[in-house]
């Protein structure tokens, strides 16, 4: 089954929110997927939670050098 979401960025929860509050300010609503490294509870066994930012196909074009620009805003 082939998909129209492509995944742009996979990290932390706090640059997760980042990037998405940057999509959406220029009108891109990103699909977010919540993954547990370990497969544990994080809750329980302390497992680093990661996060998965999706966008649709047609928009990717656009969203690439939001997610680059807001990565790089981090660095400086």
């Amino acid at each position: 089954m082939e998909s129209n979401y492509t995944r742009i960025y996979t990290g932390s929860m706090i640059i997760v929110q980042l990037i998405t509050s940057k999509l959406e300010e220029v009108g891109i609503s990103p699909v977010i997927k919540e993954q547990n490294e370990s497969g544990l509870d994080p809750k329980i066994y302390g497992g680093h939670l990661l996060q998965e930012v999706y966008v649709h196909k047609d928009e990717l074009d656009k969203a690439v050098p939001v997610v680059q620009a807001a990565l790089s805003g981090m660095e400086a």
